[in-house]
């Protein structure tokens, strides 16, 4: 392939502003050193996150010019000579952490907090902020390090092609909405709220029936994403109702607590209902999580919560640090768990569920296909809470 194709990607250019520009083509390179362990993929399609809007709304550190996108579906053109296990022509999804699949971490499945492809923390991901500078794949073409070991191939391409709004999903929020549902406990016969119906709370809601809960209660202040909810069988509180979170979860499951509790917000919380005021409140779904949540039970939380804030209400958010009611958690003996999914303990299985119709994941988040050009109005109508998962077809290839 020559280094002089055309490339063209999603580019942060400050405080609400994205803009599709010409960027350089993909070289099979990490720093000076060639990566004979790397592939370079065509794009088929690459989604809008809500990990991407908060550093456009200007709610990290993220500097002007970094391109886009850490949710990847692509084709391979071209591979390093390392490159063993998959070709030239396979369709591939990417998980959204770069794991070297060698660190401590690694090899015990904890590829979202790889050791050796961020030198500021553990952890990687593409197009994003703090996540090792690796260049996002909202664009035409982009490069993979390590792909042996992080590419899920999918079995028929033809297969792909026809499944391919579902396994879009597969590179981040089906297993981040799964993953916030196994560490929250979520079996058969939980009852289980999610707080947050954007796609990954849709995703997790989804991922909550998969796993065989008997009843999963979606909780947001959008009446389209709570519409979207009830379209595939969840219960629904509308959060600029007032009236206690233990009043509306009696009303549905004659219980004032659940089994299970999944924070899709995460830092841009708002607080709702309750006579509380509906400005930022960071921790409040933390601290509804804690007083909802049955004595013994599990709270994942899949939600965003960063160590920078430029754009908090008080000092101390700034920093990331909340006022959290832990007392509470630590009273009814609570487990928490946070941080990224690591994608490839589950996006295999998830795979087969999608490939055998055991799950409409895409349905379930309502993926509408946009054009790369139409990306940056698509970040526009998600921002304006648009119940939709806008999914970009770079190459005009599923329009």
């Amino acid at each position: 392939m020559s280094n002089e194709q055309s490339n063209r990607g999603v580019v942060y250019k400050g405080a609400g502003k994205v803009a599709v520009e010409s960027i350089a083509y993909p070289e099979l390179a990490m720093g000076k050193r060639k990566c004979e362990h790397g592939v370079i993929l065509k794009v088929l399609t690459t989604n809008i996150c809500g990990s991407d809007q908060h550093m456009v709304r200007g709610r990290t550190t993220a500097e002007e010019g970094l391109v886009l996108g850490h949710e990847i579906t692509g084709i391979i053109l071209e591979k390093g000579r390392d490159v063993e296990f998959v070709d030239v022509g396979d369709i591939v999804s990417v998980p959204f952490n770069i794991a070297c699949g060698r660190c401590r971490n690694c090899k015990t499945g904890l590829t979202g907090i790889c050791l050796n492809v961020n030198p500021s923390r553990p952890g990687a991901a593409y197009g994003y902020v703090d996540m090792g500078g690796w260049v996002g794949g909202q664009s035409e073409y982009v490069m993979v390090p390590y792909a042996d070991f992080n590419l899920l191939k999918f079995p028929d391409p033809d297969q792909a092609k026809e499944k391919i709004k579902d396994l879009t999903l597969l590179s981040d929020i089906f297993p981040t909405g799964f993953h916030g549902c196994v560490t929250a406990g979520v079996g058969p016969g939980s009852t289980v709220y999610v707080a947050g119906a954007g796609p990954v709370g849709l995703a997790a809601a989804v991922s909550a029936q998969l796993l065989g809960a008997a009843c999963v209660i979606v909780g947001d202040m959008i009446p389209d994403r709570l519409e979207q909810a009830r379209s595939f069988g969840c219960e629904t509180i509308d959060l600029r109702e007032d009236g206690s979170m233990e009043d509306k979860i009696e009303a549905i499951t004659k219980e004032r607590e659940v089994d299970c509790f999944v924070d899709c917000v995460g830092f841009e919380a708002h607080g709702c209902g309750c006579g509380q005021s509906h400005e930022e409140a960071p921790a409040a779904v933390l601290n509804s999580a804690m007083q909802v949540t049955r004595a013994g039970g599990s709270i994942g939380i899949p939600g965003l919560y960063v160590t920078e804030d430029p754009g908090a209400q008080d000092e101390a958010s700034k920093q990331g640090a909340l006022s959290m009611r832990f007392g509470l958690g630590w009273a009814k003996s609570h487990s928490f768990h946070t941080g990224q999914c690591p994608v490839m303990k589950y996006h295999r299985g998830l795979m087969q569920s999608i490939l055998f119709d055991k799950v409409k994941i895409a349905d379930a988040v309502n993926v509408q296909m946009i054009s790369l050009d139409q990306a940056p109005q698509g970040y526009a109508d998600f921002d304006g809470g648009a119940a939709k998962k806008f999914v970009i077809d770079p190459h005009g290839e599923f329009s």
